[in-house]
């Protein structure tokens, strides 16, 4: 097949924020999946999202599937640019649609639909101009998020906050930062984890990433903030969690937190691959936090590659198992001898 790798490199640019890079791939991960694909067969080329004119790209430039991986440049929506230019191309592409990853990334509408699906997520509010009253159901400890942003951007430990004048005054200035709505929802104390589903035949949940913070108490951040992403392993600066995969549960609870993120990625109809985030309450109860559709896959940092390796995976077959997914969806089980 000839494959061509979509993509939004890493870069340092001083005049942006700290975080404005931070969904974007590193080149050893763009490197990584290069090589992994090649490796079985296919030809590739890589082709940066914010450089190339897709439109004028695709249209010179014939291939059989697109591996997406780009998160697209601004904007709400940004995630779903480039699978919206290849359907209107009528162009194969791996991971979920346009619809379900704009959805993803806006996180209040993504925990409504959970809700109607009785899918367990905090309880939240939206606020669009800070003003707003706070819903008397809201208990205190609250974390308070950007609505539209991915890789915890926005968030350190000053935004799960204790009063109503703390939270005020972190939804205010996320707003004047970010330019969009302010997602607030109760903090569940309790286990963190991450759940890896993978199509590869059927839908499958890998093994759960247990994410303990234990060991960062010099951090003084105890949830997957920005920096405890970006920075993760940097003992200097108490960055240095503990992850267990398989996580350290029971067989029922473990069984339960899967089902929770199958029916998660079912419900936002995520295609091949997704990541849910969950939070174990003092009782057991699995609640959702958000889900990505658009993973990391770095072989050595990402979450969901240490889930496929605990499943007994190497990388070339998790690459591969997300080729097949999007293949088999496109194509059907007797139409992919054809496409190799």
């Amino acid at each position: 097949m000839k494959i061509a790798l979509t993509y939004n490199l890493k870069e340092k640019d001083e005049t942006k924020p700290a975080d404005y890079f931070s969904e974007f791939d590193s080149q050893e991960t763009i490197n990584a999946i290069i090589g992994a694909i090649r490796n079985r067969g296919h030809e590739v080329h890589a082709v940066n999202a914010c450089e190339a004119n897709l439109f004028t790209y695709f249209k010179k430039n014939m291939v059989d599937m697109v591996f997406n991986i780009a998160e697209g440049k601004s904007g709400k929506f940004r995630e779903s640019e480039i699978p919206a230019i290849l359907d209107y191309l009528n162009i194969p592409y791996t991971g979920s649609n346009t619809f379900s990853l704009a959805l993803a990334l806006n996180k209040a509408v993504t925990k409504k639909i959970l809700k109607a699906e009785s899918i367990p997520t905090p309880l939240f509010q939206v606020f669009s101009k800070g003003s707003e009253e706070l819903d008397p159901a809201l208990k205190f400890p609250i974390i308070v998020k950007p609505n539209c942003e991915g890789s915890a951007k926005g968030i350190n430990a000053s935004n799960v906050v204790n009063s109503k004048d703390a939270l005020y005054e972190k939804v205010k200035e996320l707003i004047n930062m970010y330019k969009q709505e302010v997602l607030v929802e109760e903090f569940i104390h309790g286990k963190e984890l991450t759940v890896g589903v993978l199509e590869n035949g059927k839908v499958t949940a890998l093994p759960i990433l247990e994410i303990d913070f234990a060991a960062c108490i010099k951090s003084g951040e105890y949830f997957y903030s920005w920096r405890m992403k970006e920075f993760q392993g940097n003992a200097e600066l108490g960055l240095v969690p503990t992850f267990y995969c398989p996580a350290r549960l029971d067989q029922e609870t473990e069984a339960k937190v899967k089902e929770i993120a199958i029916r998660t990625h079912q419900a936002v109809g995520c295609f091949d691959i997704s990541r849910t985030d969950i939070r174990l309450d003092k009782d057991n109860v699995p609640y959702v936090l958000e889900i990505n559709p658009l993973p990391g896959l770095d072989p050595k940092e990402s979450n969901f590659p240490i889930m496929a390796y605990a499943a007994g995976m190497k990388y070339d077959e998790l690459i591969d198992a997300i080729l097949m997914s999007a293949r088999e969806r496109y194509f059907g089980k007797k139409e992919i001898s054809r496409h190799n």
